[in-house]
């Protein structure tokens, strides 16, 4: 016989706040007062698991709290692009690439291709031309890399 072991408590938790972070990570109902089915459904008032998720984001236990969208569906385009660039010049090309409003998210990786980000663009024939217009500001080459296939993880966090 197997026992599936509780993983310990996570400090600095109290029971509600560990059962509200459990069961948020399923997604809220689409019915007209989700927190108030989620609290219904936790035993505890929608007042109280608004408080509980207001001071988890005010504290910093949480970084963010909001809806995930799946932006390839939203029309447009979308693609990941990389760029390899010196030390010396990467604070520069940061802003330089921040610059762009299609750039929606921008990552420094410990690799020769050590700066990523989005490009999402109204027209997906758009992308092209503004590699080339991050290229022409920047100096260095953008390496596109467009999604080939996409895998849903249903990554869960228990706590």
């Amino acid at each position: 016989m197997s026992v599936m072991q509780t993983p310990e408590k996570t400090p600095g938790l109290s029971d509600t706040e560990r059962a509200i972070l459990n069961r948020l990570q399923d997604g809220l109902p689409l019915v007209p007062n989700p927190y108030a089915a989620v609290a219904g459904e936790l035993g505890i008032a929608e007042d109280t698991l608004l408080s509980h998720l207001r001071s988890m984001l005010d504290s910093g236990l949480l970084t963010r709290f909001g809806p995930m969208f799946h932006a390839g569906e939203m029309g447009g385009g979308l693609t990941l692009a990389a760029m390899s660039i010196p030390e010396a010049d990467f604070e520069t090309v940061t802003e330089q690439v921040n610059s762009f409003p299609e750039v929606a998210h921008n990552y420094r990786r410990e690799h020769d291709l050590n700066m990523w980000f989005v490009l999402a663009t109204e027209q997906e024939e758009a992308i092209p031309e503004v590699i080339r217009e991050i290229e022409s500001t920047t100096g260095y080459t953008v390496y596109n890399m467009p999604k080939e296939e996409e895998f849903h993880v249903n990554l869960r966090f228990y706590v």
